[in-house]
Order: C-alpha cells, then sequence, then structure tokens
C-alpha cells in the first residue's frame, strides 16, 4: 500500500506537461495495476516510464509501457519466399582420351629377302598374312604407318640406301594388296642404327651371317585401340 500511495502521490504532485505524456495509453477497465490520472490515462514518469501499482504484475502489462511497443499486425503477410537454389550438379568427368594401339612389327631380312635383293619371300607374306594382321585388328583407327628398310654395312652407301628404301616400298605394297588401308610411308635408312656391328668376325660367310639382324624391315603403327 505504501507503494500505490507513494505513485499516487506523485501523480497529484506531477505537472501538466508531464500528465500529457500517458494521454496515448489507456489504463484497463474496470481494474488497472498502473497509476492512472482522473482521465483513466496511465502516468509516465519524465523518463516516459510507466508507473506500476504496488500490486502490478507481468500479467497486467500493456502496450507500450511493458508489453509490446505497437500492436501485433492483424493477419501479417509472411515475405515471399526465396526460391531455393538448385543444388549444384557437378560436370561430368571428360572423357578418357582413347587407348593408343601402337606397336612395331619387324620383318628380317634374311626371312623376307633373298640376301641382297627386295622380293618378298613367301615366309614374309605369310607373317605379314598373319601376325601382323592380328596385331592390327586390335586397333579401332590407324592414323599412320611407317615402314622403313635397312641393310648391313657391307657395299657402298648409294647402293645400300637405294636397297633398303626397294625393301621399304616392297613391304608397303603388299600391306596395300592385302587391303591394309590409310596412308603408308615408306623410307630407306641403308646402314643406319646398327644393331650387330660384328667388330672381329674373319670369313665374308661368317660375316654375312653374323650382319643378318641389321638386314631388316619394320613397321610402325600408330593409332588408336578398340
Amino acid at each position: 500500500m505504501q507503494k500505490l500511495a507513494i505513485a499516487l502521490a506523485l501523480t497529484a504532485a506531477l505537472p501538466a506537461a508531464a500528465l500529457a505524456q500517458s494521454n496515448d495509453i489507456k489504463a484497463n477497465k474496470p481494474y488497472s495495476a498502473y497509476v492512472q490520472d482522473s482521465s483513466g490515462n496511465i502516468v509516465k514518469s519524465g523518463s516516459g516510464l510507466c508507473w506500476h501499482t504496488n500490486y502490478w504484475t507481468p500479467a497486467d502489462a500493456v502496450i507500450g509501457c511493458d508489453g509490446e511497443l505497437v500492436p501485433p499486425i492483424a493477419n501479417p503477410i509472411a515475405p515471399p519466399m526465396v526460391a531455393a537454389s538448385a543444388p549444384l550438379v557437378p560436370a561430368p568427368p571428360p572423357p578418357a582420351p582413347p587407348k593408343a594401339c601402337d606397336f612395331s612389327f619387324v620383318l628380317k631380312a634374311d626371312e623376307t629377302f633373298t640376301f641382297n635383293y627386295a622380293k618378298l619371300s613367301q615366309a614374309a607374306k605369310h607373317g605379314l598374312d598373319t601376325d601382323f594382321r592380328n596385331k592390327l585388328g586390335a586397333c579401332a583407327t590407324v592414323q599412320r604407318i611407317v615402314v622403313t628398310g635397312y641393310t648391313d654395312r657391307l657395299g657402298g652407301d648409294a647402293y645400300n640406301q637405294k636397297l633398303s628404301q626397294k625393301r621399304a616400298e616392297a613391304v608397303a605394297d603388299y600391306l596395300k594388296s592385302i587391303g591394309v588401308a590409310g596412308a603408308i610411308e615408306q623410307r630407306g635408312m641403308g646402314k643406319a642404327n646398327e644393331i650387330e656391328p660384328c667388330t672381329g668376325v674373319k670369313g665374308e660367310k661368317k660375316l654375312i651371317q653374323c650382319l643378318a639382324p641389321n638386314r631388316r624391315v619394320t613397321i610402325d603403327v600408330h593409332g588408336t585401340a578398340k
């Protein structure tokens, strides 16, 4: 009761300007836990605070004093929903590069040609018909075929160069005759890239036999595998 009495006394002592601050907030009827003036307006302090009675509880709070500062909006409209961004889908990995179909096929000259000649033997043709074509069958596409002929070191450079070129051409021509498609390059390398030097070997027959690995034709294929 002492709190109420003090509040009422303060109400009587407040100037009109201070009381005017409360004109926009009405006290609840018929009961109010706030100090009110003769017009039923809740009295505020000079700092704008509403005066409580000594029996005020939070349940007695009114809007503008101890409740919400402004009345709730009737039927509030929710702001439009922002469309959720679509989840990022990782880009598919790039396709794997095609597997290469590269290989070398070697025709030994003593099995391919008669010594000192450029005519293909039956054994050489059989090797191209079977072994070479089986390897070629693993390729989906063929971009390049290079046929290279070699000789041993016996004989002059010009002669060996010409003989190696003729041997390369003989192999390339046969490949075309059995249906190997695509451009086929032919080149003669003479006695270059010697495999077996046969140093110290005496006697022409033994030397020719020793130098046999140098007399060869290689077929280099470049393509993509199936």
